[in-house]
């Protein structure tokens, strides 16, 4: 930023907008939102701040009435497998509470809820054990709790006890070792030791009255040979089968605490194991030639193995495929040959053979044991290729233990809960009542439980469920449910600071995510949002625009006000766009997409889509529509990239369940062009990413000074010794650390910031060293190195996604997301292309300004121009608009909402009613048209429809009319004095063509006229609009003089009274996808009545 000077109102929605790199961010989050929480965090104690992580002081001289600052930015919420949705909102810990207080438990065998037990029950249930088994009755008084318990020890003795089991192990009271406080322990009374018999009744009675007296209701019987444990509960038991449970607690629903989560997949909900199918990589082929890696004859040890397996169960290791072995084979191969007993030769270390007989391990057993004794982080990961992940078999995904899984509230358990989509689960509670004491006890939770639901579905978020897990929440997901929280706190006096939280919505969901920013300022906090959404900066407060440029060209405030004011300012490139002076054009032509080439993904079920069948055409530019959760991200990312992935670029991805794919083989490779980040640490940076920076290290070590000097291009690298400051390690900076302040970084007093030694820097091309060289930007870069094809042809192409601006050694940690994205976009444009690659770009708009969407759009279009196939997932209009095919999925997020893919070239698409409002479509307008709407010859023939169908277009997109008449002078004449409109100067009115173009003096409102003798009978005009866009058209419209009057055929038609023209009048309008719509109306009048009616069309 460059010296702002800004003035902001409090408790304000204040949108910041412009150009990528122009300084957005800088001022929200490194300047407004850094300086908020360093005030607030001195206010605490030393102690606690060094708990927290303090954001850089930012460079500003003053900032006055600055609230506490809280940010909810565009990342990921949490990486932890552990995480989901129900964790992140708190919504979970309300449920454990809820199943902990009014949850009723049911066995899991029979299904019938629990009832307790009485002594005699537990009497009779021991002595049912065979006569003679040792029994110890034990009273757990711990279980699972922090502490070393010496008081519960001392107390213990002096009632009299001897013995305790602590955490599975019997101990004197005398002997018991000192406990580590702070993990957790279960602590068990060891009542009585016996062996059952019949005589043993009143001894059993006594025994299980004082454990239930000490253990509140709980008892344990151990058969001290089996370790079988027989839990007893005189609050919860099975009355068919004696099942029973300890006493309901919040952590026993809780899948991150041992007592809660399932036993076998530790609260994951999936295991890890190794996939057969990705083990037999080839099964087209035989053992002997590689149908499984590492077992085939370049590895001698194994292949005996295989070689002696063959001879025993009579199958050929050399000339039969995998595939054609018989089952039991493949089994043994691959399992074990069991208790068999096979001869397998072995030979010494001193090189003499000898034989041995035992089973055959299987090469799964083989590789799990491999991965569980391995100390190799190497070999793990070598390893884990062949894993894969499934559902735990044991809680069939649920996370809970068995005990857990069958406590109901309602008809439903918590996993059942946890699995509707968001939208049901607020149905769910808002039906949900209690009877007597429960209702008492449950009101406030389900209070808190209902509210919290409320506002993820209030920002656009019902189609998740509470059981989704964190990690595969998208940046925008995240965001708006931290949003949620944030509105869910109540606070007040607060400055939030979003970084577009528009991101992954549907245009449908925009009107209520800006409800709930708007409920969160009026709350009466200050709501400052970094965002590029047309909608939300026209609804914004106050606007602030960032530029003129981007990088070095930007860093300015160029106008601050009401969108209306920057929409005025001329020097706003956002007010461009904003007022139409510039335009997203729609392309000249579109590529014809042949049906015969198409690549076809059959039975698609993966997440929430219904058995989609996907028909993708090659060598155009596509685009998957839909709402938020309607499956785009599952059937382009999860399924279709993952299957291309894996046959194509032989990577080891695991697509989700589908059918069929076919038209695969009209491919070579795929691409999946995201914005995660282009490297993880600050030594990553645009020229290493791209690779230019090893031509340019190999530049510096042919200059005659570094050949002098036998430096090669490793000597130009400040990741390894030798050209580097060894002081700072080539990072430039040194890290001292603060505790109770931030960390600051210094320049290293060596290189003096400069990351290369001395003697390196000495070494200069064209008078620069590497290190002036990594401080340029590729703008200057391509000038410095234009004579240099290998550099310049990449930096061009950076130039070419708008990146002219980053500096080559920028750190790759600071790029945003769009950034990040353009840079990989550019690798890519610089290699050789093939004509044959997949491209595959989930919103590719994020955190871009209008005019960078335009550089992208261009840069899309060069790589279909190439013949690629490019598959875009968009919520953006400007995007949508340019397609030359779209497929949308779904018309609601909801599990049914995927259920098929109608695809259709761009100019053929229908309308879509009821998934997108009707404001949203004015960005679609805007550009010069390339296929007009097909003419009908006469008014008789003109076929209309009910507006309905259109989507109720708007009159705020009626942007100029075009007029078909029979006499183009006398209209002219007609208009210009009637109307008060004059020629436009940016048109040639050409009367010996027929045709002219008219406009109002603001340009905004212009009218063409041609001649066409076929547009209307003889004694009528024929009037025809189309386009959308431009409010001065009620204020002219209703300058027409008219009248009603009937012609020879008795229906109404509208008379000018000043020439006794008779005009037939239609409204014509063309959707965004081609489709023409007519508004027919004889009468003039009737047509301005209905106009006027707030702004819309309707019949």
């Amino acid at each position: 930023m460059k010296n702002v000077n800004l003035d902001l109102p409090r408790n304000q929605l204040i949108v910041i907008t412009g150009l990528s790199g122009s300084g957005k961010s800088s001022l929200a989050f490194d300047t407004l939102y850094a300086e908020g929480q360093r005030r607030y965090v001195e206010s605490l104690s030393a102690y606690a701040r060094q708990f927290l992580q303090l954001m850089e002081k930012p460079d500003v001289d003053l900032i006055e009435g600055l609230s506490p600052a809280i940010s909810i930015e565009q990342k990921a919420t949490s990486h932890n497998p552990r995480s989901t949705v129900g964790t992140v909102t708190e919504i979970h810990d309300y449920l454990r509470l809820l199943f902990a207080r009014v949850g009723d438990p049911h066995c899991p065998d029979h299904n019938v809820p629990l009832s307790s037990q009485t002594v005699s029950q537990m009497v009779d249930h021991v002595l049912a054990l065979p006569e003679e088994t040792r029994v110890m009755i034990l009273a757990p008084v711990i279980v699972g709790r922090k502490g070393e318990n010496l008081d519960l020890f001392d107390d213990l003795r002096a009632q009299g006890f001897v013995r305790v089991r602590v955490d599975g192990e019997v101990y004197e009271l005398d002997a018991v070792p000192k406990l580590d406080k702070n993990k957790k322990h279960t602590i068990e009374v060891v009542i009585d030791r016996l062996k059952v018999r019949a005589d043993m009744q009143q001894r059993l009675a006594e025994s299980f009255e004082t454990a239930l007296r000490h253990a509140e209701g709980r008892a344990i019987a151990v058969e001290m040979d089996s370790g079988k444990e027989h839990w007893f509960s005189a609050k919860f038991a099975c009355p068919v089968c004696s099942y029973s449970l300890p006493e309901l607690e919040p952590r026993l629903f809780s899948f991150n605490n041992p007592m809660g989560a399932c036993p076998k997949c530790d609260g994951l909900g999936e295991i890890t194991f190794f996939d057969p199918k990705r083990v037999v990589a080839h099964p087209e082929l035989s053992l002997a030639s590689g149908a499984i890696k590492g077992w085939d004859k370049r590895n001698q040890f194994y292949y005996q193995m295989l070689l002696a397996l063959g001879e025993h169960y009579g199958f050929s290791v050399t000339d039969l495929a995998f595939d054609d072995l018989p089952e039991k084979v493949k089994h043994v191969v691959l399992h074990g040959s069991g208790r068999d007993s096979i001869e397998f030769s072995y030979m010494s270390e001193k090189g003499s053979k000898f034989t041995r007989a035992h089973p055959f391990e299987g090469i799964i057993p083989n590789l799990e044991r491999r991965y569980r004794e391995t100390d190799s982080m190497a070999v793990r990961e070598e390893l884990a290729k062949y894993q894969n992940n499934q559902a735990c078999p044991h809680c069939s995904g649920s996370r809970l233990r068995l005990e857990a899984r069958h406590v109901f509230i309602g008809t439903r358990t918590l996993h059942e809960i946890n699995q509707l989509p968001l939208k049901e689960t607020a149905q769910f509670f808002e039906t949900l009542e209690f009877s007597g004491q429960k209702q008492a006890v449950a009101e406030k939770i389900v209070k808190e439980i209902r509210e919290r639901v409320s506002f993820l579905n209030n920002v656009g978020l019902d189609y998740l469920n509470l059981s989704r897990s964190a990690d595969t929440l998208s940046g925008g997901e995240a965001q708006r449910i931290r949003l949620a929280s944030q509105i869910g706190s109540g606070l007040t006096g607060v400055m939030y600071v979003l970084d577009e939280p528009s991101i992954g919505l549907h245009q449908r969901d925009n009107d209520r995510l800006l409800g709930t920013l708007k409920r969160l300022r009026d709350l009466g906090n200050s709501v400052i949002v970094v965002e590029h959404d047309e909608d939300a900066i026209r609804e914004a407060d106050y606007l602030v625009d960032m530029g003129p440029g981007a990088g070095e060209h930007g860093g300015e405030v160029l106008v601050a006000g009401t969108p209306a004011d920057v929409a005025a300012s001329e020097n706003s490139v956002t007010g461009a766009f904003l007022s139409g002076r510039r335009k997203i054009a729609l392309p000249g032509g579109r590529r014809e997409l042949s049906e015969e080439r198409m690549l076809q993904l059959i039975g698609a079920t993966g997440n929430n889509l219904k058995d989609v069948t996907l028909k993708l055409p090659l060598g155009g530019l596509v685009c998957i529509t839909g709402v938020s959760g309607s499956g785009k991200s599952t059937l382009i990312n999860d399924t279709l990239y993952k299957i291309a992935a894996r046959d194509l670029n032989g990577a080891s991805e695991e697509p989700s369940p589908y059918r069929e794919i076919k038209g695969l083989d009209q491919l070579d490779k795929v691409i999946n062009v995201d914005q995660s980040p282009i490297g993880r640490t600050p030594r990553s940076n645009p020229a290493t990413y791209t690779g230019l920076f090893t031509p340019i290290r190999e530049l510096f070590s042919g200059v005659p000074l570094a050949r002098e000097r036998g430096y090669g291009p490793g000597r130009f690298s400040f990741n390894v010794k030798g050209g580097r400051c060894e002081a700072c390690q080539g990072d430039g900076v040194i890290k001292v650390e603060m505790h109770f302040l931030p960390d600051i970084y210094v320049p290293c007093d060596v290189c003096h910031g400069k990351r290369y030694n001395r003697e390196t820097l000495e070494v200069q091309y064209k008078g620069k060293s590497i290190q002036e060289v990594l401080e340029m930007t590729v703008e200057q870069a391509l000038e410095f190195f234009a004579v240099v094809p290998p550099v310049a042809r990449k930096l061009k192409t950076l130039m070419d996604v708008g990146l002219g601006y980053i500096r080559l050694g920028q750190s790759a940690t600071t790029l945003s997301g769009g950034e990040a994205q353009r840079v990989k976009l550019g690798l890519e444009l610089s290699k050789r292309d093939t004509g044959r690659t997949l491209y595959i770009l989930d919103e590719p708009t994020t955190g871009l300004h209008f005019h960078d969407i335009d550089l992208l759009l261009q840069v899309l279009h060069r790589l279909r121009e190439s013949g690629n196939t490019v598959v875009v997932i968009e919520h953006n209009l400007d995007v949508v608009k340019t397609a030359d095919w779209l497929i949308d999925l779904g018309r609601k997020a909801a599990p049914a909402a995927a259920r098929s893919s109608p695809a259709a070239p761009r100019n053929k698409w229908r309308p879509i009613r009821s998934a997108i409002p009707d404001a949203t479509w004015r960005r679609c307008w805007r550009g010069t048209r390339a296929d007009r709407p097909k003419r009908c010859a006469g008014h008789g023939r003109r076929q209309t429809h009910r507006i309905q169908e259109a989507g109720m277009l708007s009159l705020g997109k009626i942007d100029h009319i075009h007029i078909r008449v029979k006499d183009v002078a006398t209209a002219l004449k007609w208009y210009q004095r009637v109307l008060g409109l004059a020629p436009d100067a940016r048109y040639k009115t050409d009367g010996a063509h027929n045709n002219a173009m008219l406009a109002n003096a603001s340009g905004n409102v212009r009218l063409a006229i041609s001649e066409d003798a076929e547009a209307a009978p003889s004694d009528a005009q024929g009037a025809v609009a189309f386009v959308v866009g431009g409010q001065d058209f009620l204020e002219w419209i209703d300058r027409l003089a008219v009248e009603r009057v009937t012609n020879r055929e008795g229906q109404t038609i509208a008379r000018d009274s000043v020439h006794d023209h008779r005009f037939f009048c239609a409204l014509s309008f063309v959707d965004p996808f081609g489709n023409p719509y007519e508004i027919v109306s004889y009468d003039h009048t009737w047509l301005v009545g209905k106009l006027k009616l707030g702004g819309q069309l309707a019949v």
